[in-house]
């Protein structure tokens, strides 16, 4: 893939970037070094491997699944203007 000048402009202008015809030069030599290196490697065979989120085989840490209060209910209504019995009090409001 190759990217020219206005797809940079367009994507910087997309991006919100102020670039001018320098900056945009740069950046054009630097998008077409990495889609090179997309294309290699694309042209990898990867048929028969198998997906693989590391390189090293490891078994996911698990904790037991437990529903609790979480026990802070103090500390979340503790900078309430108002609070009653662990609850918000809030003023009533009639329209």
């Amino acid at each position: 893939m190759f990217v020219d000048i206005d797809t940079v402009k367009r994507v910087a202008k997309l991006a919100r970037l102020a670039v001018d015809d320098a900056k945009a030069e740069k950046m054009q030599g630097e998008l077409n070094a990495i889609f090179g290196f997309i294309d290699q490697l694309n042209e990898v065979d990867v048929e028969g491997v198998e997906p693989m989120t590391s390189v090293v085989q490891m078994e996911m840490k698990k904790r037991v699944d437990e529903v609790t209060d979480g026990n802070k209910a103090e500390d979340v209504t503790a900078n309430a203007p108002a609070s009653e019995d662990n609850y918000f009090m809030v003023p009533k409001v009639i329209e």
